[in-house]
């Protein structure tokens, strides 16, 4: 399992088009994706799962892969709540 602590900085947090974007990503790869926030931890591929966390620009998530390509899919994953998508 790899695991990385990530500080959200997309301006608009992980909201709408953000998140569809991540989960968009998270389904690319192979390994199982995990995103934590607040002590409630919901699967990366799950947009709705993903919306319910309301995860705010700043706030401190744990992004986790378990999986043949874990470390690789952790570290797109975290640039993409570096920016803004759209």
């Amino acid at each position: 399992m790899f695991n990385k602590e990530v500080i959200v900085r997309c301006e608009s947090g992980l909201h709408n088009r953000q998140a569809t974007y991540f989960v968009q990503k998270a389904n690319e790869f192979e390994s199982s994706i995990w995103l934590e926030s607040a002590n409630r931890k919901m699967n990366a591929k799950s947009l709705l799962g993903i919306m319910s966390l309301s995860i705010i620009t700043g706030a401190t998530v744990t992004i986790s892969a378990m999986g043949p390509d874990a470390e690789e899919a952790v570290n797109a994953l975290e640039a993409l709540l570096q920016r803004d998508v759209y």
